[in-house]
């Protein structure tokens, strides 16, 4: 019994030697959750946050951060390139510009207009950061594609609706000619919805297969097009849109006595009277249904702006909210991403072209009086007969140029207003970048603070204190060497002795 309970005695304090010793050379409580389950459920909990801890502050804050700052960059040149345009368009609304004024304002406009959604090109690694969940698809064509068709349904207000100044009875000048009767032009109010694309078409019908229906003769049937509108009982409503091709350059096409007018080429539907009437006051629920197919260089994607399919892949969008949120903290996200149809509005391009347009009708006008007054003095139209002829088409071409000179002043001033509401919506939105950045800011801040305090109970649970255990380690050694000695002494004596 001596033997036994000795031997127990000595085998307890070499074991807590041999803990001590590993606590002390491993400077942890515990190797094995058996040894203290309490410990051991604390740092598994300790160390499960401290890992969200850091995933949250050293990879996903600054991934958002990265986002938001590309964003902002982009957004700030976006700005800039709109401030250049809203000062083309404060300078071409004077009245005192002359032909080289003009051009200068042709190609700076010109130049923008190639820029303005190429900044909405932007990417973070490799991801485009406008686009909402289509991260790999980009804002525009990035090369011409001539072969890429897609059904797009737009949707208008009818705050959209505007008024328009057309020029009818243009002179037709070619130098050295004097053929043609001469007729006064004249400007004439017109009411529009414009589309986001020009050179489209009705959409075609179609089969089951996604082919194209054809005639017996191989013609392409078209399905009828319409504007359709809800009432303001709710019930849905159309117009029937005269389709008729219409030369965009025709007087007709721009003057129609009753329902809407189609013009394939530029995009733009003409109202008659009665149509603008019926559909001005309705804040919503008009739409309209076309078909684009090939698109240039820098032409927004529809997928990015309308509900629309894409008949070369056959995949339907729907235009929706497109949120990318990141976890920043414990039940915390944040929105990182800025869509483009929020800030670069589909009408911001077609804006910049109306004021190209407009300019290039003013330099055209002017380039008929140029041309008509060269006329005169050229001597194979010295005749009388040539001479008051001539002199008609001169009225006649200066009367074009005024009113052309008139329609672009109206627009630039009309475009004054256009671009600083696209300005207010950029600016915006760059407040709304740098708002979510500052509470990025504050939750990194918040969580490097939590980070230090995660880490201290962490060490505080699992660690121990050198100084401690050595001491602990020196007292279990000394009583493991004296329990040595006394059975040693004690085992030396027989049952013999004892008796």
């Amino acid at each position: 019994m001596m033997t036994n309970n000795s031997l127990n005695n000595i085998n307890n304090n070499k074991l807590s030697v041999d803990k001590l010793n590993n606590q002390m050379s491993t400077q942890k409580k515990i190797s094995r959750p058996s040894e203290d389950p309490v410990v051991a459920i604390r740092a598994l909990r300790l160390r499960s946050t401290l890992t969200e801890i850091n995933q949250y502050y050293q990879k996903n804050i600054p991934d958002a951060t990265s986002w938001l700052e590309v964003t902002e960059s982009s957004l700030s040149s976006v700005h800039e390139i709109l401030n250049k345009v809203y000062s083309q368009c404060v300078y071409g609304s004077t009245d005192t510009l002359e032909a080289e004024d003009r051009n200068t304002i042709l190609q700076d406009l010109t130049a923008l207009s190639e820029q303005i959604y190429e900044e909405g090109n932007a990417d973070y690694a490799g991801r485009y950061v406008f686009t909402g969940y289509k991260t790999n698809t980009s804002l525009t064509f990035k090369t011409e594609d001539k072969t890429t068709s897609y059904t797009i349904t737009e949707k208008f207000s009818g705050s959209d609706i505007e008024a328009m100044t057309y020029i009818t009875n243009k002179q037709d000048v070619s130098y050295g000619t004097l053929a043609g009767a001469v007729t006064l032009p004249d400007s004439e109010q017109v009411h529009r919805l414009r589309l986001s694309y020009s050179d489209v078409e009705r959409v075609p019908q179609y089969n089951t297969d996604g082919s194209i229906k054809k005639d017996g003769l191989g013609n392409t049937l078209y399905e009828n097009m319409y504007v359709n509108y809800t009432d303001a009982s709710g019930n849905p409503q159309q117009i029937a849109v005269n389709y008729t091709p219409l030369a965009s350059t025709g007087d007709a096409a721009y003057l129609p006595a009753a329902g809407i007018n189609f013009i394939p080429e530029t995009g733009e539907l003409i109202l008659s009277e009665n149509a603008v009437n019926t559909l001005q006051g309705l804040k919503d629920g008009i739409s309209i249904s076309y078909q684009k197919t090939g698109f240039d260089k820098g032409e927004i994607r529809p997928e990015h702006y309308f509900d629309c399919i894409n008949r070369t892949t056959k995949v339907s969008y729907t235009k929706e909210e497109q949120d990318i949120e990141y976890t920043i903290s414990f039940n915390q996200t944040l929105k990182v991403n800025t869509e483009a149809s929020e800030v670069l509005n589909a009408s911001i391009g077609r804006d910049i072209n109306d004021l190209i347009n407009t300019v290039s009708s003013s330099i055209q006008a002017d380039k008929k009086v140029a041309d008509i007054k060269a006329m005169l003095k050229d001597s194979q139209f010295q005749d009388e007969v040539s001479q008051a002829k001539l002199n008609e088409m001169l009225t006649a071409a200066q009367k074009e140029a005024d009113i052309a000179e008139d329609n672009m002043q109206k627009r630039f001033s009309k475009g004054i207003t256009s671009v600083q509401s696209y300005l207010d919506k950029v600016n915006l939105a760059i407040t709304d970048c740098g708002t979510r950045s500052s509470r990025l800011d504050i939750t990194k801040n918040r969580l490097s603070s939590q980070q230090t305090t995660f880490e201290d109970l962490k060490s505080k649970n699992e660690n121990v204190e050198l100084s401690d255990v050595m001491i602990e380690y020196t007292a279990a050694s000394t009583a493991y060497d004296a329990s040595l000695v006394a059975a040693s002494k004690t085992l030396q004596n027989s049952l013999l002795n004892y008796l």
